[in-house]
């Protein structure tokens, strides 16, 4: 199968006008400028402070917000932040005054105050940082090394981080850092001094319980004492009330008796016998009296 291919005539090549140049040249001109024009606008926002350099060397400040100019290609911006910050060190041992191992982990919050100032001691947040710890670990230690470990866990603890905050501040200026506050997450002992101060702590509360049983005995035996020395009291004036009445009785009774016997002194007599055979005769009872006996007389009689 035979291909038939049409071949087309010679064109004369184009040609490209002044006006075509000028187009072109004046629209890279147009970009190039809107390049340089955009880079030398940069904004700051409400949260940032700015340091611009040019070449390396700081020549300005920015602290407003808003839109900016600079010098495009020679001049950096350096963005630094103007929120509050936070800083969480890493655990530390230190020593107290009664010689107490603690392991303290604390943490910080503070500002940039000064960004320049910042640029060129300690250059960025990390270096910022770096110098926090070593700033703020140099006081702790130097000021929980002044108390004892009870007055740092309860009683000075506020009083402590607040000295601690206001040094630290004096010297953080130096690098234009503001602290604002030091506190404390975690103070706990080292896992060896654990069960030494476990063991003191659980002396200590069996020796105030102790204190309180021996306390409690002391006065349940005043209170026993008391209620004795009451009891006595109430039983001997009891006993005295009992006689009191037991004596009128018998006289009363010694009364009716007598006066009962001056009435009929043979009926009398009979009755008395009668009580005394009723409570002596008893079942199963032998008695051996002599036939003259005034005890039998009436049985006598009654024969």
């Amino acid at each position: 199968m035979e291909r038939e291919f049409e071949i087309e005539e010679d064109q004369p090549p184009r040609r490209f006008g002044l006006g075509n140049i000028r187009t072109t040249g004046l629209a890279v001109l147009v970009i190039v400028a809107g390049f340089v024009f955009f880079s030398s606008l940069f904004t700051v926002s409400e949260v940032q402070q700015v340091v611009v350099t040019q070449l390396g060397k700081p020549v300005r400040e920015i602290r407003n917000p808003g839109l900016h100019f600079k010098l495009p290609f020679f001049q950096q911006v350096l963005y630094f932040d103007k929120r509050l910050l936070e800083y969480d060190s890493a655990p530390t041992e230190i020593v107290t005054k009664d010689k107490k191992a603690l392991v303290v982990d604390n943490y910080s919050r503070w500002r940039i105050i000064d960004p320049l100032l910042m640029l060129q001691t300690v250059r960025n947040e990390n270096g910022a940082q770096a110098r926090l710890d070593d700033i703020i670990y140099s006081e702790l230690r130097l000021e929980l090394g002044l108390h004892e470990l009870i007055e740092i866990v309860a009683s000075k603890r506020k009083e402590i981080f607040s000295k601690v905050t206001a040094r630290s501040n004096e010297k953080a200026k130096e690098y234009g850092i503001e602290v604002l506050d030091v506190r404390v997450k975690r103070a706990d002992l080292p896992p060896e001094n654990e069960k030494a101060v476990y063991g003191r702590m659980r002396a200590e509360r069996q020796r105030i319980a102790r204190q309180y049983r021996s306390e409690g005995k002391e006065e349940a035996l005043k209170i026993r004492s008391t209620t004795d020395k009451v009891k006595t009291i109430l039983l001997a004036d009891a006993y005295e009330l009992e006689q009191r009445l037991r004596g009128k009785g018998d006289a009363e009774a010694l009364g009716i008796y007598a006066e009962a016997y001056e009435r009929d002194e043979e009926f009398y007599s009979f009755l008395r016998t009668l009580e005394a055979y009723r409570g002596s005769l008893k079942d199963k009872t032998t008695v051996i009296l002599p036939p003259d006996s005034q005890f039998l007389r009436f049985l006598k009689e009654a024969r």
